[in-house]
């Protein structure tokens, strides 16, 4: 009789962690697979996850899926402005992708049922859940339907011998990738609550930035970074390099309730650094290149894409249509961006463009090649239906 094998998206954590011994013990499963994908996470949270995935399941793969993220998620992000509620997603972007990952494995080790470690309140269930029901497997998932507690689950995960990264008075739950790092959790949950300093990694207290400004220069090409300081980057590399800089100005932290897709609110806290200065770049950019139609229109689009984009519906048909489109208006998003970092803050100092649709000669007050005379016509029926019901 062959064995029973479940597939487990593995992040090292204590939900994850604590999944491997109640898929045995609780859904009878023989041969437990764990399947970490790095998609930017620390060194050292990838090795633990690889270390603590080789000791407590059958088999573990650690798949390296950095590089397929920036391009196919957060290239597409920076494209649309991508930002949900005021903030840059990042673990949304992420999922999928990670799901993705963990099909292919299910599909090479044979196995019959694919599991997550998603609680039944939070937005990742959503995501996992549609990308394995997409490719036909049955999906487990023994946090939300066994009812768990964080309390109950460290306890269990002591009684198994589990190392897990938490204790019970800190209990913040940290999601991290190469464009954000989320945290929630424990005492976060009260909105009324001050998060300590201790919460964050990735950036520094505005307050306690440099006294002196940085000034900084990003170029795009066809609406993507591709430059730093003049200096050619990949987008690993790029993004890797920006989260140092920003993060050392205190620039991209957001603290804030956010309404999940089931419809709670949550009180979420967020660090992204990079995504903060270059989404403020490309937005500047765009409108010195987009015409005014496509700049308005394109406002609706982005705030679509991103609300499906935080959902994880990377296969609904109006998604892919959405990208088509604002890969169209990124053909002439090129140029750079000059932009000042400071205590928290972002501002953008100049842009040019090869592709901008600004004119030094037409807009000036010294240039004749437009005749101002010209304007008087289009004044005198400008505004015209307005006046004349003001006249009744």
């Amino acid at each position: 009789m062959s064995e029973k094998t479940v597939v487990l998206s593995f992040s090292g954590g204590l939900d994850t962690s604590i999944c491997v011994p109640l898929l045995k013990e609780r859904y009878g499963f023989d041969r437990v697979v764990t399947v970490a994908v790095d998609v930017g996470q620390p060194e050292e949270e990838v090795k633990m996850a690889t270390d603590k995935g080789q000791l407590i399941s059958d088999l573990h793969y650690t798949l390296d899926a950095k590089e397929a993220f920036v391009k196919n998620h957060i290239f597409p992000a920076i494209k649309a402005n991508g930002s949900y509620e005021g903030y840059p997603m990042g673990t949304s972007l992420a999922r999928p992708l990670i799901a993705e990952e963990t099909v292919k494995i299910a599909k090479k080790e044979g196995a019959t049922a694919i599991a997550h470690g998603c609680t039944g309140k939070g937005n990742d269930q959503l995501r996992f859940d549609f990308i394995f029901r997409l490719h036909g497997f049955e999906i487990i998932a023994p946090m939300r339907e066994m009812n768990l507690t964080r309390e109950w689950e460290i306890e269990y995960a002591e009684k198994h011998n589990i190392p897990v990264p938490v204790v019970k008075d800190k209990p913040w739950s940290v999601d991290e990738n190469i464009w954000s790092r989320s945290i929630e959790g424990g005492k976060l949950e009260d909105p009324a609550y001050h998060p300590p300093e201790e919460i964050y990694h990735w950036t520094i207290a505005p307050r306690d930035g440099p006294d002196t400004p940085e000034a900084i220069t990003i170029e795009f090409k066809l609406g993507v970074p591709v430059a730093l300081n003049g200096v050619p980057m990949d987008g690993i590399s790029l993004i890797n390099k920006l989260n140092t800089i920003a993060g050392r100005h205190g620039i991209g932290r957001n603290d804030m309730v956010e309404d999940r897709i089931l419809g709670l609110k949550a009180r979420e806290n967020y660090e992204h650094p990079a995504a903060t200065v270059i989404l403020a770049a490309h937005k500047d950019l765009e409108r010195l290149t987009l015409t005014r139609q496509e700049l308005a229109f394109k406002v609706g689009v982005d705030d679509k894409w991103s609300e499906l984009a935080y959902m994880g519906l990377v296969y609904e048909p109006l998604y892919i249509a959405l990208n088509a489109f604002i890969d169209t208006t990124q053909r002439r998003v090129n140029g750079t961006v000059d932009l000042e970092l400071f205590k928290g803050s972002v501002r953008i100092l100049g842009r040019s463009s090869p592709d901008a649709l600004y004119s030094n000669d037409l807009v000036s007050f010294d240039s004749t090649t437009l005749d101002q005379a010209h304007a008087i016509g289009y004044s005198v029926f400008f505004g015209l239906q307005a006046r004349m019901v003001q006249k009744k």
